[in-house]
């Protein structure tokens, strides 16, 4: 079930909400429709893979509680190893099993990929290893299950880290600024999904699919090759990000609080800046869980360094599909930061414009590979953006694309950097200020107008995929 969805909108999301807060009472009865719903809302899309994620809470709370009753640290290390295999083993199973057996050439049997398999099994991961360090007790199969199945999470993210949540299942509080506040995020993230990600969406489909059809038949011209890699650049920030707005805003509603999952990229300075920025859940994860207990940076042999940061893209590129270009995509992102930590090129240039440059023309090459169907895609598409592939430079159709697309692509441009966070914090910054006083109210009223033409859009069919579904 999509967020952005009339189902989603009207039914499932106002008859939770109801429910939940006719038990304001009972914390135990609001946890109790919560897990529920989460359930309800995996099944609606999945009615035969909700039976694995229900195994993956029983198993895990099992192999928990077992390891918290063991004394002996051999022990605990042994069910730990069980419960770390078990996880891997499904995720295994369910994602890569088909991809490593067609490198040796074996067929297998192939299956839907359960959505959100990678996020929930590390949130199952992050249980387990929590309980394991002692930082939180084991809790019993329902509060497991409402930490792992939360459906404004489940799907896509942000991953959120047990012992950052543990005492917000039994203790949390909620008021009616923070349900505000949700409801806002929420309507913010629908309208980054809805008029910005779906638009660009279409014009980056439609190039990448014209660029696999094969030079012969359909040649893609430079400046329409470039449009296509900047559109999805722009697609897979809006798509994200909105799911993490409206991830974080729903659980405001619900009195939940999360980490925040991205801080404008698209302005960073560096490589290393721009993954401090994207998809930060994921990286506090792997750093926590992979990088520390592997060493980190605080080694004496740099060697150690390196082989750890390998390890962590390697798994960073995998963890996002069974695909070579995925693999790739890690390995070269491994290369630019390995690279920037030591010759430290980014912060011996002194003009903050070519850091930006820079770091955007790498981000847009290495989106175009984890576009790509495969490796020879993403090269024919890089021929077509460098103009060796007699393709020629000028687009008639990437000047219609551009001219019916405009005010969309400026907005998409503007909201990546941060105009919005600078015009909140000069509404708020003095609130009896006339700017302040009509912003309290255009404000309101503007995310009204915003909803209602995001329901429009909606309402109409208009193009709605959502990119992380496939992770």
């Amino acid at each position: 079930m999509l967020f952005s969805s009339i189902v989603f909108l009207f039914i499932f999301f106002p008859a939770v909400l109801i429910l939940y807060y006719m038990f304001f009472f009972s914390r135990v009865c609001q946890n109790v429709i919560l897990l529920l719903a989460s359930l309800v809302f995996y099944a609606w899309g999945e009615p035969l893979y909700v039976l694995l994620m229900i195994a993956s809470i029983l198993v895990n709370s099992l192999l928990a509680g077992v390891m918290q009753r063991l004394t002996g640290e051999g022990g605990r290390k042994v069910v730990l190893f069980l419960a770390v295999g078990a996880n891997l083993a499904t995720l295994f199973v369910f994602k890569y099993l088909g991809f490593v057996m067609g490198i040796f050439g074996v067929e297998t049997v192939s299956w839907p990929l359960p959505i959100g398999i990678s996020f929930f099994t590390f949130q199952a991961l992050s249980y387990v290893v929590d309980v394991y360090r002692g930082t939180v007790k084991a809790e019993n199969p329902f509060y497991v299950g409402l930490y792992i199945a939360f459906f404004p999470q489940l799907i896509a993210g942000p991953i959120i880290q047990y012992n950052t949540i543990a005492q917000q299942i039994r203790h949390r509080k909620s008021d009616f600024n923070m349900f505000s506040v949700g409801v806002s995020r929420f309507t913010v993230g629908l309208g980054k999904k809805i008029l910005l990600s779906n638009c660009f969406a279409g014009i980056a489909d439609n190039i990448f699919g014209w660029s696999m059809i094969g030079t012969e038949r359909m040649a893609v011209p430079v400046m329409l090759a470039w449009l296509g890699s900047i559109s999805y650049s722009l697609q897979i920030y809006y798509d994200f990000s909105a799911y993490s707005d409206m991830a974080i805003g729903l659980g405001l509603c619900f009195g939940f609080k999360f980490p925040e999952n991205f801080n404008y990229p698209y302005i960073a300075e560096s490589i290393s800046d721009f993954w401090k920025r994207w998809h930060i859940s994921l990286t506090d994860w792997f750093r926590e869980y992979v990088y520390f207990p592997l060493g980190g940076s605080r080694v004496k042999n740099q060697d150690f360094m390196v082989r750890n940061m390998l390890v962590v893209w390697l798994l960073t590129g995998i963890w996002h599909g069974a695909n070579w270009t995925f693999l790739f995509w890690g390995l070269m992102y491994f290369v630019f930061q390995l690279a920037e930590r030591f010759f430290e090129y980014p912060k011996k240039m002194k003009s903050r414009f070519a850091k930006h440059l820079y770091t955007l023309m790498i981000v847009n090459a290495l989106w175009v590979v984890f576009r790509s169907d495969d490796l020879y895609q993403a090269g024919r598409f890089f021929m077509n953006m460098l103009g060796v592939n007699n393709n020629g430079f000028y687009s008639d159709l990437a000047v219609m694309l551009i001219r019916e697309n405009l005010v969309f692509l400026a907005l998409g441009i503007l909201f990546a950097m941060p105009i919005a966070r600078n015009m909140n914090e000069i509404l708020y910054r003095n609130p009896k200020s006339a700017v302040s006083r009509v912003g309290v109210f255009v404000y309101p009223v503007g995310l009204m107008l915003l909803l209602i033409v995001c329901v429009a859009y909606m309402a109409s069919g208009t193009y709605n995929p959502f990119i992380y579904f496939n992770f």
